[in-house]
């Protein structure tokens, strides 16, 4: 149905002068193969605008999903002297692994994308954060309710942040952003990964919102909105594991720091990654909701001393992994590790309803908010 609804739109607006435009997204890669994402989607003629992101981000949010993809587009991809041509999925997709011609250095480089079909050849230039193996340090971070204040547990006030609000009046979560500048201070060639089970929709506002408040620049890893074969929501557990998945595969050489929050699945997930992984898992940092948060979020509420329950002090003040255990005495007075049931992880957990206060616990954790190489 979905398919039919996508067509019967874009014909109806090719013949309205809509035409197939790119919208790139920041891949990742080795320095031997590389991650291109894009999507082509319809679009009326109009110049284009010198900041997209930053119109986009005065839209009410609605309006980023009212989006027709273009199906079947012949993409040209271009990777230094590789060039490759691939079509667009059934939602105007491009997802393409690419061999480099020559290794690329640690850093920043850039894929040239052209749509090949059409009557002028639309290109946009995709981001593409390379890491090598001389990086050792990463950090992969939710965004909803960990970044940005947007309320996902309680439905309701999250579909008005969602469709009705302005995207340039969202708020970050006090101290996160100052959180991971220290981090970025701490580790200059850190890679950031901002994983999400938001739509890729909502790329443009999000990359706006996190360089408005300074965070540091990172490939968003999105995921689509809609109904698929079995559903008529996609999971987003399963694409947040299918994206760590790759991340760990593609970099076996990276220890990362998982940041999230206690609203939906991160400790779960995340404390799952830290027992089956702990070579590469540094420490998971879990961002606490209130206890009318979670009480609206289906979770039972934290009960305890502090402000979101536990058993006294300790990174183990309400971060709760997946069966209800909480983290225990760890690696520092602040600084927990995890105790969930089978399969003890060595790797610390630290919660805290800010970033000050995650801050002041990761500060406990040798060689997250110091360069020392933690034994």
């Amino acid at each position: 149905m979905e398919d039919h609804l996508y067509a019967a739109a874009g014909w109806a607006l090719a013949r309205a002068g809509w035409r197939p435009r790119l919208e790139a997204y920041a891949g990742y890669g080795t320095p031997d193969r590389v991650r291109v994402l894009a999507r082509v989607v319809l679009s009326p003629q109009r110049p284009g605008a010198p900041n997209r992101d930053a119109l986009r981000a005065g839209r009410r949010g609605f309006r980023h999903f009212l989006t027709v993809p273009a199906p079947e587009r012949r993409v040209r991809i271009q990777v230094g002297g590789r060039t490759t041509t691939v079509t667009s999925d059934r939602a105007g997709y491009v997802d393409v692994e690419l061999a480099t011609d020559e290794p690329l250095t640690d850093g920043w480089h850039t894929a040239l994308v052209t749509c090949l079909d059409g009557p002028d050849l639309g290109e946009a230039e995709a981001p593409l954060r390379v890491l090598d193996e001389s990086t050792r340090f990463g950090v992969v971070s939710d965004i909803d309710d960990t970044t940005m204040v947007t309320a996902v547990p309680r439905p309701l006030l999250a579909a008005w942040n969602t469709f009705v609000r302005h995207s340039s009046a969202r708020r970050a979560v006090p101290g996160m952003p100052e959180l991971y500048r220290s981090i970025q201070r701490a580790h200059p060639d850190a890679a950031f990964f901002y994983l999400s089970t938001g739509a890729w929709n909502t790329a443009g506002t999000l990359r706006a919102f996190l360089s408005r408040h300074a965070y540091p620049p990172g490939p968003l890893l999105l995921t689509d909105w809609g109904p698929t074969l079995t559903g008529w929501f996609r999971s987003g557990q399963a694409h947040k594991r299918a994206s760590l998945d790759l991340l760990m595969s593609w970099f076996p050489h990276v220890r990362w720091v998982l940041i999230g929050d206690d609203g939906q699945h991160d400790v779960e997930i995340y404390q799952d990654y830290a027992r089956r992984r702990p070579d590469q898992v540094r420490v998971v940092a879990i961002r606490q909701l209130t206890g009318g948060q979670q009480v609206l979020a289906g979770n039972a509420p934290h009960v305890g001393n502090g402000p979101h329950g536990g058993n006294g002090s300790g990174a183990g003040n309400g971060a709760r992994a997946g069966n209800g255990a909480r983290a225990g005495a760890g690696a520092g007075p602040d600084a927990g590790t995890a105790t969930a049931g089978a399969g003890v992880s060595p790797v610390p957990t630290v919660a805290g309803p800010d970033g000050d206060e995650l801050g002041r616990r990761l500060a406990t954790v040798p060689g997250v908010l110091d360069d020392g190489d933690p034994a």
